[in-house]
């Protein structure tokens, strides 16, 4: 299977380093910053493991020469419009479009592109970041992807994508309902992206300060009804699981939102929270806790 993956980042660079080294055809499409720096570096993989370096397949939107069977996606949402432009000379009849993103906008814009029988669901549990150096960090051993068809008919097209993920070195989920998959996924980040931008903090910091959990279980609470009424099939015992871990005072947890913002970068404000309260609004539902956040990070982006 041919595949492109468009980005290198923390989640690109380890997913798609994992993908060369099961033997997959991978190419990295990449900006002339990071393809400089992969050129000269190789992709350099730091896990709880050791250190591995590789020498990618790279290419830029300007050299992209034919048709790929599949196309992860793993960009900020925020540039997803500009990924679009890149990819589209490489989209044929038979690709298939996994995008590994932030929230759920990102499903409508790229069906709206691209037909929605190329697009399917993706989503990604890691905890990674770069380097200095451009160093592709595994801060845990946690390293999950999921992946499946929206509507759960995961056929033969479908069939084809697990064959070549399921065997790179990760923790693969073909999943036969990878919306429900992805809402959580969104439930989860949101709130904790909410909660340690608010905050300025990690979780640990929030939940042994004053008013620290009503805070977080609030803001779960509103993103949990927004998501119910945007079509959810809520799964308790999933949720119930997703309040655990984000209630451990135990064991402090930042978002990627949040680590961009103390870096002083572009964050995904609209996609992780202005949606859901667009999403709220459609539904007269009263969220005055995301309202708080929504503002605060709008400030932060005036401000930068």
């Amino acid at each position: 299977m041919r595949i492109l993956m468009a980005g290198a980042g923390a989640t690109g660079g380890y997913f798609g380093a994992r993908l060369a080294q099961a033997g997959q055809d991978v190419t990295f499409l990449v900006r002339e910053r990071r393809y400089q720096q992969l050129q000269a570096s190789g992709l350099v993989l730091q896990t709880p493991q050791g250190t591995e370096t590789l020498k990618p397949q790279l290419a830029q939107a300007s050299s992209l020469t034919g048709h790929y069977d599949l196309i992860i996606v793993t960009v900020k949402s925020f540039a997803l419009d500009q990924v679009m432009e890149d990819i589209a000379p490489a989209v044929g009849p038979e690709t298939l479009i996994m995008p590994i993103l932030n929230g759920l906008r990102h499903i409508a814009t790229l069906q709206q592109r691209f037909g929605e029988d190329k697009v399917i669901g993706g989503l990604c549990k890691i905890n990674a970041t770069l380097g200095d150096n451009g160093e592709v960090i595994q801060l845990t051993p946690l390293h999950q992807l999921y992946y499946g068809a929206l509507d759960g008919n995961n056929d033969a097209r479908l069939q084809r994508v697990d064959a070549a993920l399921r065997d790179c070195q990760v923790d693969t989920r073909f999943s036969d309902n990878i919306m429900d998959e992805l809402w959580e996924k969104w439930l989860l980040l949101s709130t904790l992206g909410a909660v340690c931008c608010l905050a300025r903090g990690n979780t640990q910091q929030i939940l042994t300060s004053r008013g620290g959990e009503a805070l977080l279980q609030g803001v779960f609470s509103e993103i949990l009804s927004v998501i119910t009424a945007e079509g959810y099939q809520t799964r308790p015992a999933a949720t119930a699981r997703i309040l655990k871990l984000l209630s451990d005072p135990a064991t402090p947890m930042t978002s990627s939102m949040y680590r961009d913002l103390t870096q002083g970068f572009d964050i995904e404000a609209d996609q992780v929270i202005g949606d859901l309260l667009l999403r709220a609004k459609r539904h007269s539902l009263a969220t005055p806790l995301l309202n708080a956040v929504d503002v605060n990070l709008q400030v932060y982006l005036q401000q930068r």
